[in-house]
């Protein structure tokens, strides 16, 4: 049996299904009962364990085989290094008294970085705890920057015309699809391939810039100059106040783009078969973007 924690969110979901098309037994803590039960329609079994609540976790992790470990976004909160620590502490301390012994951990690149680097701190410190208990095998996935991140582009592209954001048009970003990154993770889970502590990137398909984001999604919605713009830390804060995220965590996803933007976070391995992942971009604006882009543009 398996444990996949996040199990109603984007790789979260991945993972779970994929391990449940394998016709393995999963055990799914998530959020929401009602995506809850649309897992456990798939065969899943759903719990959920509060993320904060060590005993609560410690009960669901005990006779895994392995577990999927990650730190859920708390985008409205108020204080997201406390938030991440407090989430942290209790899977670290879930894990060690349920005696897992294999864990694949769903990190970021740039997670090597102490600080400065905003909300992938979190990942920083959750590697950091569970490197240190014993007898615990344990897989960090490093993936890159989420493809559906650029599903904010929406707004932006409806309201303004253009597609905006904090990071400059020329960086280029290892950008990975969130299937990828589940896939991924399933992968690692079914075959426990690893031992200690082993950290390896996922780089997506290839690096892009947002340049090239632009234009991939002016050519799939018809327009064809479709500009990026590097917004101010003014205007993207704005736009994020806007959406419904705290001013806390809106400083910390600034931080993460400034860090990108300088290089604080970037990818360390050569690209290779094993962290370069299937999906590109092109594909995930096609499945992905453009529908929802066209069912804003009806509403």
């Amino acid at each position: 049996m398996y444990v996949v924690t996040g199990a109603t969110g984007h790789t979260g979901s991945a993972v779970a299904k994929h391990l449940l098309r394998k016709g393995e037994k999963v055990r799914m803590i998530g959020r929401g009962a009602e995506r809850l039960r649309a897992l456990a329609a798939e065969g899943g079994e759903p719990s959920d364990a509060d993320l904060t609540d060590a005993a609560a976790l410690s009960k669901a992790f005990r006779g895994a085989k392995a577990v999927y470990l990650m730190l859920p976004p708390n985008l409205a909160g108020h204080d997201g290094r406390a938030f991440h620590k407090r989430v942290a502490d209790a899977i670290a301390a879930a894990v060690e008294r349920a005696g897992v012994t294999y864990a694949v951990h769903l990190s970021s690149i740039g997670a090597d970085k102490p600080d400065k680097t905003g909300t992938v701190e979190g990942s920083h410190a959750l590697e950091q705890q569970l490197n240190r208990i014993d007898g615990l095998n344990l897989l960090h996935l490093r993936a890159g920057y989420f493809m559906e991140n650029t599903l904010a582009q929406i707004a932006s592209i409806h309201t303004t015309g253009k597609a905006m954001g904090p990071f400059r048009p020329d960086l280029e970003l290892p950008m990975i699809a969130t299937r990828d990154v589940g896939e991924a993770a399933a992968d690692a889970l079914l075959s426990l391939s690893f031992d200690k502590q082993q950290t390896r990137e996922l780089q997506g398909q290839r690096d892009i810039s947002m340049s090239e984001v632009a234009q991939i999604i002016g050519r799939a919605i018809g327009t064809l100059d479709l500009p990026y713009l590097q917004a101010t830390d003014e205007t993207v804060r704005a736009a994020l106040l806007k959406l419904g995220i705290s001013a806390n965590m809106a400083a910390l996803l600034l931080e993460m783009s400034a860090a990108w933007n300088t290089g604080h976070i970037r990818a360390f391995e050569p690209r290779s078969a094993e962290n370069t992942t299937p999906t590109s971009y092109e594909t995930f604006v096609a499945e992905e973007f453009l529908p929802r882009f066209q069912a804003r543009s009806v509403a």
